[in-house]
């Protein structure tokens, strides 16, 4: 991937309005969300997808990140996982965060698994999820073969994975979510756990790093909680009648040894992370509305709107 020119992003960076997407200066449409990034095309650019990440400090913290994201991309491929063509790009802005710019590969959104579990028929969707189950699941047999040396982890909520040419019988499936480089080296974590921390509210940075930023980082290590995250998913894309099937194809996936999937934990699961979520979003607007009101550089990030779950 080239992109059109060495100072695209640079430009597209000075001319971005924050508060209103519509009236930067070289138009831009929001595709989706992170925790830590705002995935964007860029004018009728249809070509690529433009995760943005306001994150850093100096322009060496973002080639760190980018050195590990590189790391964590060639793993991922090594287990067995197949991910878009990307590049990377850093745009530093004088007297603010420097901002480092992961270029995707754009896949069509009607791709992606929680667009096509709400057009296809139940039979057909589940097909998918026989054929990502031991997909997923090659990510744990890599950690396995490397106990001790390599670990990584995974986010695979259905928003992050896509099948190559939405042919869902015989496509190749995707996953794209590979912004946030968990992994560990010879026990290390190799991710900085306070970048994670910059999307928090200024105000709750202290509490979140004790109570919470550890279980929120171990969890995409855990096997079990990642197929409960999966399957919960189904909650917020309103397709909860699926739950018991999907339970069913992860029991019929995992080995005796592995302690089956219920539904009772996938729902309690569910409303627990659905609280946590709902109101940290909430922190998060009011983080912004006083840093728009109160500081000279404003908020950084870029918020979604009501989400339903």
């Amino acid at each position: 991937m080239n992109m059109p020119d060495p100072n695209y992003l640079d430009r597209f960076e000075r001319g971005l309005n924050i508060t209103d997407i519509d009236l930067s200066k070289l138009g831009a449409k929001i595709l989706g969300y992170g925790e830590i990034s705002t995935i964007f095309q860029i004018g009728d650019d249809h070509s690529r997808a433009y995760k943005r990440m306001p994150l850093f400090a100096t322009r060496m913290a973002a080639e760190e990140y980018g050195d590990n994201y590189r790391h964590y991309c060639r793993f991922l491929e090594q287990a067995g996982l197949h991910l878009p063509e990307d590049e990377l790009r850093i745009v530093e802005r004088p007297g603010k965060t420097t901002v480092l710019y992961i270029v995707q590969q754009q896949l069509p959104a009607e791709w992606f698994l929680h667009r096509l579990v709400q057009r296809l028929d139940n039979n057909d969707f589940l097909a998918i999820v026989e054929r990502l189950i031991p997909h997923l699941l090659q990510v744990w047999d890599f950690n396995a073969q490397n106990s001790g040396t390599v670990e990584l982890a995974l986010d695979a909520q259905i928003s992050n994975w896509a099948v190559a040419e939405g042919d869902w019988q015989n496509g190749t499936i995707m996953y794209v979510d590979t912004s946030t480089p968990l992994f560990r080296l010879d026990g290390v974590e190799q991710l900085n756990p306070e970048l994670i921390l910059q999307s928090a509210p200024s105000f709750l940075r202290w509490i979140i790093r004790w109570l919470f930023l550890r279980d929120v980082m171990e969890r995409y290590y855990d096997r079990r909680k990642i197929l409960i995250d999966l399957t919960a998913n189904f909650y917020k894309e309103q397709r909860q009648d699926l739950i018991p099937a999907v339970v069913d194809i992860v029991n019929r996936n995992i080995s005796e040894a592995f302690e089956p999937l219920t539904e009772k934990e996938v729902s309690s699961y569910y409303r627990e992370d659905k609280v946590i979520w709902s109101v940290f979003l909430n922190f998060r607007r009011l983080d912004r509305w006083l840093k728009n009101h109160f500081t000279a550089n404003g908020y950084d990030f870029i918020l979604p709107g009501k989400i339903k779950r």
